[in-house]
């Protein structure tokens, strides 16, 4: 049994978060067990307004195998949260995995975590983001990059795939595939595949 840690902040974007868990979380498999993160017991609300309980504080615990990081229009990256920042910091040294979707990826660039390493975000606000990673070297055309332990991957539905290939590293590209079937969900296994990027005129 693994430990996921899912970090919630206002504004978090709903699929960023509900579309890895659904992957991650399979009950078939029923070797994570997933609890929601933020900086208080308050439940979170979503872009969309939904929402969602929380577990457990950051100042309960970072000690989990898995983090997953969403995105938002929200994402506090200026100003930065420290609170938030010294837990991913602290979490990510902990973890044997640590996943990032959408503008998630840019809040994990702000902690310096990426420095040196390849990494992709949205497409859509690729250009307007990316700075707060200066140190980071972006892939402005993936559908999701792995270096070492940290997956990072593109807007929103890009998690999904993202979470699944983290599934196939950890229990098996059959596992991983049983996974996609029975979502009934279209996985794209090529982490180049990047219509988006062409689409925001990136490439």
């Amino acid at each position: 049994m693994r430990t996921l840690a899912a970090l919630v902040f206002p504004g978090f974007q709903t699929l960023d978060l509900y579309g890895p868990l659904e992957m991650l979380g399979d009950h078939d498999i029923g070797a994570v067990d997933i609890k929601i993160v933020a900086e208080t017991l308050d439940p979170v609300p979503s872009y969309h307004g939904t929402r969602t309980t929380v577990d457990r504080t950051i100042a309960e615990s970072s000690e989990y195998d898995l983090i997953l990081i969403p995105g938002g229009d929200s994402a506090p990256l200026d100003p930065r949260n420290d609170a938030i920042n010294d837990w991913i910091i602290e979490a990510s040294a902990n973890a044997e995995y640590v996943m990032a979707v959408c503008t998630g990826t840019v809040l994990l660039a702000t902690t310096g975590l990426l420095d040196g390493r390849r990494a992709t975000t949205n497409k859509k606000d690729y250009t307007a983001t990316i700075p707060y990673g200066p140190n980071v070297k972006w892939a402005p055309q993936a559908r999701w990059v792995e270096d070492g332990k940290f997956f990072t991957s593109s807007g929103v539905s890009a998690g999904m795939d993202m979470s699944l290939a983290v599934m196939a590293k950890i229990f098996g590209q059959e596992a991983a595939e049983a996974i996609a079937v029975g979502t009934e969900y279209d996985w794209r296994q090529d982490p180049q595949w990047d219509p988006f990027a062409k689409l925001a005129g990136l490439v």
